[in-house]
């Protein structure tokens, strides 16, 4: 839509706007809302809205920790209908999160009923349950009424609510927080806050450390349902010094023996946020589809505490291959992602790392004592005021009564006669005679110089900022007290363990005994292996006019890596190739060849080897092997061809090419002008004006250029001796030298 809107021709209240900028603009402000109303915690307090509400509200109903538990429908309710009007499913959904043990580190609320489990069942309607708050809510309200935090109107205006909790409690890092806003998204795991508290009070004392630094503290986070944390320290370092990264979550389990010889694996702890039921229906798939060959029979045992009991296929089965075969293919092992996207001073949405999270707490809890303070040096000026206009009433109590007895207007004669104050007079008017007749002087006096002396150390405490940080501190300590690791909330539930060796393993070859064969493939695409390393095949047999096209020495355990004319790369397992003793299978009947396509090499795979891959055209690169296995039987795309054909793969082992063309020139360039690639179209090798190229060979300059003629025989050229031939890629070459075989390949 332009710029320029031509008027309404009627209608004058009508305004025309621009459409893109009215987009623009509501899409805007609904991002912002979405990011600041609902999807991203606060630094300070580390809640959301709904939860600071919830917990708002519970605190007016005073459901404190140790109050009668009221009906979670009474506390939907009024929380929806005071402070939070979107939707009661969404604020008990935030409710039940919060009572929930396995969900939530530290528990804000406190459930009776039925809550959920963690087999992913969800929690009972909330006519049948019951709440109230929990030591830790208490500690994040604690202050509340201390004009510790601002106040704005709730949506409707009748009433107020709190912008920020005071916190006392670092309720962001210790129990996390997920969500996922309008282009951006928080998650945050959950940490022990013992270790939290050390964290903070060495960030007090060492104002430029650093989260390396606090590491020595927390060494990571500390899930609800505990588990093993496999990250390296270097790389937990480098998520937390960014704000961004994951963390890799193992199941905790213990190998209990049978009898002769017999065990099983039982599993005792999950990852975070990963359904019981859900991860024992994914196991028993497995086994179903037989991709688990190691394991027998799942099966849960669990009452209130985990128990998942795994069942070795056999006796012999090593135990922690088993369950490293698990860990690959099930949620037994999880990451969970950590992108600490926050609300920093309420307002701005950003990524920080461990230290400035910390410190964001650390400041909002000076402010509040600062508050605190204010607050309490208010209350003391009022009633200093008070008592001293009470000492003046208890100097003069018989002309005070006979003021309040006879005059008219007593209140101005109080005033008049002692210059009292408006405050003072209203005091002394609403105290019982009874009251004043009781007033001591020593009482009095003991108490306007306590206030005064209170005063005093206030005063000092708000121009000193080393004190404030000294009491921010000892609460600090007090709260490691409550929440030490010799407590039963306070202990570390995740462990760190280095991941085994056996993660290099290839579980699946475990299960095939370990022989040499010889893997034989026919010109039309017959493969079979004969056992042991066959040298002479001359006597093997094959079906009608077909012949021996390739042949090579591998183990049964090994890949055998098959490309075809259309640059797709097929892996076949050399366990599960026909025996010698027909003629073999096709190919095609293993991977999903297409149809017509040529097979142009079966070689064995190598890991970490690097082979030299050409199309027909003469482009090429260098890709590595670890990048063409596969697991399916569609293979992977290797080489780009488009309209010509895959021609050639061999080894890349050197540091020179030669390639020869079909029209029978030789090239030699250095190995470092062909790019390496998982995939792709590649570089041109050889300039050709007709044809293509015919063959290619990687060699080292030290050994000189190899090839072997029809008859067997081999020969090689010194590389001092090619200099006639040595260029660079794309050019075109010279005839070979004298005895180059005239099929024009390297043999």
């Amino acid at each position: 839509m332009g710029k320029n809107v031509a008027p309404p021709t009627s209608g004058d209240s009508i305004e025309p706007i621009n459409l893109r900028e009215a987009l623009e603009e509501r899409y805007l402000a609904y991002a912002l809302s979405t990011i600041m109303g609902r999807a991203l915690p606060d630094a300070r307090d580390g809640l959301k809205p709904v939860h600071r509400r919830i917990l708002y509200g519970m605190r007016i109903l005073r459901l404190d920790p140790g109050a009668t538990f009221k009906k979670c429908a009474k506390i939907v309710g009024d929380v929806m209908g005071s402070f939070h009007p979107h939707g009661d499913q969404a604020i008990y959904d935030a409710l039940v999160r919060l009572a929930q043990d396995f969900s939530s580190r530290y528990p804000l609320v406190d459930g009776q009923g039925n809550f959920g489990n963690i087999d992913g069942d969800g929690a009972a309607a909330y006519r049948y349950t019951e709440a109230r708050m929990t030591d830790v809510a208490r500690l994040l309200l604690d202050g509340i009424d201390e004009d510790a935090v601002d106040f704005r109107d709730n949506y409707s205006g009748d009433q107020r609510e709190p912008v920020v909790l005071p916190a006392a409690f670092p309720n962001l890092l210790a129990n996390g927080s997920q969500g996922i806003a309008v282009g951006m998204a928080t998650s945050i795991p959950s940490h022990n806050v013992a270790e939290l508290c050390d964290a903070a009070l060495h960030l007090i004392a060492h104002k430029k450390a650093t989260s390396d630094d606090l590491m020595a503290f927390l060494p990571g986070p500390d899930f609800p349902t505990g588990g093993v944390i496999v990250d390296s320290k270097e790389e937990i370092a480098e998520t937390y010094r960014t704000g961004r990264g994951s963390f890799r979550v193992r199941a905790k389990w213990v190998r209990e023996e049978g009898t002769r010889g017999s065990y099983i694996a039982v599993v005792t702890e999950i990852p975070y946020m990963v359904q019981k039921s859900r991860l024992i229906e994914k196991i028993a798939e497995l086994l179903n589809e037989r991709k688990l060959p190691l394991v027998a029979d799942v099966r849960d045992e669990s009452a209130e505490d985990v128990r998942i009991v795994i069942e070795p296929r056999s006796r012999g089965v090593d135990c922690a291959l088993m369950m490293e075969q698990l860990f690959r293919t099930t949620e037994l092992e999880s990451r969970f992602p950590m992108n600490m996207n926050v609300l920093v001073d309420g307002a701005v949405p950003r990524v920080l790392s461990l230290h400035e999270t910390l410190q964001q707490w650390l400041d909002h809890r000076r402010v509040v004592l600062q508050r605190r303070a204010r607050f309490r040096l208010a209350e003391i000026g009022r009633r200093l005021e008070i008592v001293a206009g009470m000492r003046v009433v208890f100097l003069n109590l018989d002309a005070v009564i006979r003021i309040i007895r006879e005059d008219d207007d007593p209140k101005a004669a109080l005033m008049a006669a002692f210059r009292l104050t408006e405050v003072q007079a209203n005091y002394i008017l609403d105290t019982r005679l009874r009251s004043l007749r009781r007033i001591e002087e020593m009482q009095l006096r003991r108490e306007f110089e306590e206030l005064r002396k209170e005063k005093r150390e206030i005063e000092i405490l708000l121009d000193d900022t080393a004190r404030q940080w000294r009491i921010v501190g000892a609460e600090i300590r007090e709260l490691k007290k409550k929440f030490g690791p010799d407590t039963e909330l306070g202990r570390r539930r995740t462990q760190f363990e280095k991941a085994p060796e056996l993660a290099d393993v290839d579980v699946a070859s475990t299960m095939i005994e370990r022989e040499p064969i010889t893997v034989v493939v026919s010109q039309k695409g017959w493969i079979r292996a004969l056992k042991g390393h066959v040298e002479d095949l001359s006597n093997l047999p094959f079906k009608g006019d077909d012949a021996l096209q390739h042949a090579f020495f591998t183990e049964t355990t090994a890949k055998i890596l098959v490309l075809a004319g259309d640059g797709r790369i097929f892996t076949i397992e050399a366990s599960k190739l026909p025996g010698g003793r027909g003629q073999g299978e096709p190919l095609r009947l293993m991977a999903d060849i297409g149809e017509g396509e040529e097979i142009v090499a079966v070689f064995p795979y190598v890991a970490g080897e690097k082979m030299l891959v050409a199309a027909s055209d003469g482009r090429g690169f260098v890709a590595p092997c670890d990048e063409m296995v596969g697991g399916t039987r569609k293979g992977k795309m290797l080489l780009n061809v488009d309209t010509a054909k895959a021609a050639l793969i061999v080894p890349a082992g050197g540091d020179h090419v030669a390639v020869i063309g079909e029209n029978r020139k030789l090239l030699v360039f250095p190995r470092e002008q062909v790019p390496e690639m998982a995939r792709g179209k590649g570089v041109r090798l050889q300039k050709y004006r007709d044809g293509g190229i015919s063959d290619a060979r990687v060699f080292c300059k030290a050994d000189g250029l190899t090839w072997r003629d029809s008859a067997g025989r081999t020969f090689t050229v010194p590389f001092k001796e090619l200099s006639g031939w040595v260029g660079n890629r794309a050019d075109a070459g010279r005839l070979p030298p004298k005895g180059f075989p005239k099929n024009n390949k390297f043999g």
